[in-house]
């Protein structure tokens, strides 16, 4: 694809081809990373399974990716046509206020994201062709309730370091198509 602007030209690359495998090209594990952020913008897990490009330290790259959620959550909300208070631009939200939104792709990535009326965020970066990753979303979520959430040693607002959690998450990612 081209885009002319003046006397130059920018040649924009399409969507990376995907690995040979599926529909999307995939074998399984479409999947890049997964951040689980609490309510106040803490990240309590972040797991990459391809990821070739590393720019940004851990912690950096937690901050952007709570930073963008934030600013298209507030957003959002702003642009919503169906409702006439409009609140102030950057104004956080409680969970299930305002318009909302699931997912966004870019060319080489697709983004998505399921906020729970506890304030849990669990983001799903996956290949930019993988479908509606809305019903993997709520699996994942029932994967940390019942070994994160029910787990009596885990102390809420804590990194996960729960073994049974990352062991059924991997078993779980290698399955997505």
């Amino acid at each position: 694809m081209q885009f002319f602007g003046g006397s130059s030209v920018a040649e924009i690359a399409p969507s990376p081809a995907a690995p040979p495998g599926t529909a999307t090209g995939l074998a399984g594990n479409n999947a890049n990373m997964l951040y689980i952020f609490n309510r106040s913008g803490v990240c309590l897990l972040y797991r990459e399974w391809h990821r070739p490009l590393h720019t940004l330290d851990a912690q950096q790259d937690q901050k952007l990716m709570f930073g963008l959620l934030f600013s298209l959550r507030s957003f959002t909300a702003k642009m919503d046509p169906t409702s006439v208070d409009k609140g102030n631009l950057g104004v956080p939200l409680l969970p299930g206020q305002g318009c909302s939104f699931y997912s966004f792709r870019t060319n080489t990535y697709k983004l998505s994201i399921m906020e729970c009326p506890s304030g849990i965020k669990i983001i799903l970066v996956t290949h930019p062709k993988t479908g509606d990753m809305w019903e993997p979303l709520r699996y994942i979520y029932n994967i940390y309730v019942e070994y994160v959430i029910k787990n009596p040693l885990y102390v809420h607002g804590s990194p996960i370091k729960c073994e049974l959690f990352n062991t059924n998450l991997d078993q779980y990612v290698k399955t997505l198509v």
